[in-house]
C-alpha cells in the first residue's frame, strides 16, 4: 500500500497556520476523495480539510487543539500503489518558507553583524521608520527578517523593533544574538500586574467557558479600544424613497436575478460611493505611517447562529452595481450562516458596515475593526412624523427614517472628515431615485 501525505492546504495569502478543532475520521476509517477528514479554525473562520484521494486513514500526526503550519503533513492515507505520494508542490511552499525563517534565525546568531545594511533587498516589507531605527541601532538584515512582527501579515512594527533593540542591549553578548520575540508576544507572556474584579458565584450560577471564537472576539474588541481613539458622529436619514423603491421592485428583482433584494446592498452601494469621495476614510495606520488603500473592500458584520460575530468582505465594492452588490451580500451572508466561509472571505477589508437595526436598535456605537479607521452602524428603519418642506409651506407627514452611527479613529480622522463622510452617505441615500432601474 502507498501512503498519501495529507497536508494543511493553503487557505489564503495572510493565513499561515490553523488550529485543529475536530478529527472527523479516526485511524482505520475509509475515506472517499473530497470527503472531509478534519475540522480546523483560523483566527477568523472555521473550515474542513478534505482528502484529495480515496483510501484508509492510517496515521494521525496532530491532536485536537494543536496548531499546524500551512503545508505541514497532518496525516497519512493508505492508497493502492507502492510509494509515498506527496501533496502538490504548491502547498508545501509554506513549509519551505518556515524552514527559510529558521535558517535566517540561525544566520542571525552565527553571522557577523552588518552595520551598514541594505534592507531594500529583503523579500519582507519594512516601513521607512522601522528601517531607520534598525540602521541607527545596527540591526542587520538577517536580524530584522528574523523578528516576529506583530503587525498585519506579520509586519514588523515600531514597537517590535524597539522591543528587540531594548532586549538586545539588556542581554549578554551571547544571548543578544538570539532571535527576540515580537513586542506583542513579550507582552502576552508577561505576568499580569492587574486583574479584573473578583466575581462572586453562588450555588445557582452556571459557569461556562467562552468558546474559541468568543475568546478571539473578546481580544479583538479590547485591543481595538486600546489602539484607536474612538469618536462618534450620528445623523438621521430619510430613506422613504428607498423603502418605496424596494417595495416596488423586490419581486421582479428576485424573479429576474434569483436573489432576494434587502436594504443592505443599497446601503453598501452608498458607502462605497462615499469612500471614493473621501479616500481619507479608506486608510489604515501602521505606527506613525498612514497606508492609503487602493481598493475599496467593504466588511459586512454578520451574526452567526451561535451568537458570535464574523466580518466577511465584499472586494472592490465600488465596482459593483446594485445587482452585483446584492449577489455578493447574499452569498457572504448565506455562507456565514452555514459556516462555509473561507479564510480569504474575511481578509483585506478597508472599511466595515454593521447593521444594528436588524435587532431593533435605533443606533449604536460600534467598535472599529482594526486596522481600519472607521465603521458605520445602520439603525432600524422606523415610521416617524416629520416636517416636510414644500413651496406651499411646511406640513407634518409620515416618513421612513433611520440613524447612521459613524465610529472613527481620532488619531487620524478629525471631526470634519468623519462627519462629512457620514453626511455624504446620508446625502446619497436621501437622493435615491425612486424611478431608477436595477
Amino acid at each position: 500500500m502507498a501512503k498519501f501525505e495529507l497536508k494543511l492546504p493553503k487557505m489564503g495569502e495572510s493565513v499561515a497556520e490553523a488550529t485543529i478543532t475536530n478529527w472527523l475520521k479516526k485511524v482505520g476509517d475509509p475515506i472517499e476523495a473530497d470527503e472531509a477528514v478534519l475540522e480546523i479554525a483560523t483566527d477568523k473562520v472555521d473550515s474542513e480539510v478534505p482528502s484529495e484521494v480515496s483510501g484508509v486513514l492510517s496515521e494521525i500526526l496532530f491532536n485536537v487543539d494543536d496548531v499546524v503550519k500551512v503545508g505541514q503533513t497532518i496525516a497519512y492515507i493508505e492508497i493502492s500503489g507502492g510509494v509515498v505520494v506527496e501533496a502538490p508542490k504548491e502547498e508545501s511552499q509554506a513549509v519551505a518558507q518556515v524552514e527559510k525563517t529558521v535558517e535566517t534565525a540561525k544566520d542571525a546568531v552565527s553571522t557577523p553583524q552588518d552595520f551598514s545594511p541594505d534592507y531594500s533587498g529583503s523579500e519582507k516589507f519594512f516601513s521607512p521608520l522601522v528601517k531607520n531605527i534598525a540602521k541607527e541601532e545596527g540591526v542587520s538584515v538577517s536580524e530584522l527578517e528574523a523578528i516576529n512582527g506583530s503587525g498585519k501579515d506579520g509586519r514588523v512594527t515600531k514597537d517590535d523593533i524597539l522591543g528587540y533593540v531594548e532586549s538586545r542591549k539588556s542581554e549578554s553578548p551571547k544571548a543578544s544574538a538570539s532571535v527576540t520575540p515580537s513586542a506583542v508576544e513579550v507582552q502576552k507572556s508577561a505576568p499580569k500586574t492587574q486583574s479584573s474584579a473578583p466575581v462572586s458565584v453562588n450555588g445557582g450560577d452556571e459557569i461556562v467557558e467562552m468558546d474559541r471564537m468568543r475568546k478571539l472576539i473578546s481580544g479583538y474588541m479590547v485591543a481595538s479600544v486600546q489602539t484607536s481613539a474612538h469618536v462618534q458622529s450620528f445623523i438621521e436619514v430619510d430613506v422613504t424613497n428607498i423603502v418605496k423603491w424596494r417595495d416596488k421592485v423586490k419581486n421582479a428583482f428576485e424573479k429576474r436575478e434569483g436573489e432576494k433584494l434587502t436594504f443592505t446592498p443599497i446601503f453598501m452601494e452608498a458607502v462605497a460611493k462615499a469612500l471614493k469621495d473621501f479616500p481619507g476614510m479608506n486608510i489604515s495606520v501602521d505606527g506613525d505611517y498612514i497606508i492609503k488603500r487602493k481598493n475599496i473592500n467593504l466588511g459586512m458584520a454578520a451574526a452567526l447562529p451561535n451568537g458570535n460575530l464574523i466580518v466577511p468582505v465584499i472586494k472592490n465594492a465600488d465596482q459593483l452595481n446594485i445587482v452585483g452588490m446584492a449577489k455578493a451580500v447574499n452569498d457572504l451572508g448565506n455562507r456565514a450562516k452555514a459556516g462555509k466561509l473561507k479564510p480569504d472571505d474575511t481578509q483585506g477589508g478597508t472599511y466595515t458596515v454593521t447593521n444594528v437595526g436588524t435587532f431593533g436598535s435605533v443606533f449604536g456605537t460600534p467598535i472599529i475593526n482594526q486596522p481600519q479607521v472607521g465603521i458605520l452602524a445602520l439603525g432600524a428603519i422606523r415610521k416617524v412624523p416629520a416636517v416636510i418642506e414644500t413651496p406651499e409651506g411646511d406640513f407634518i407627514g409620515i416618513r421612513q427614517k433611520m440613524f447612521l452611527s459613524h465610529s472613527y479613529d481620532h488619531r487620524v480622522v478629525d471631526g470634519a472628515l468623519g462627519g462629512s463622510f457620514v453626511k455624504r452617505v446620508a446625502d446619497y441615500l436621501e437622493a435615491f431615485d425612486v424611478n431608477r432601474d436595477y
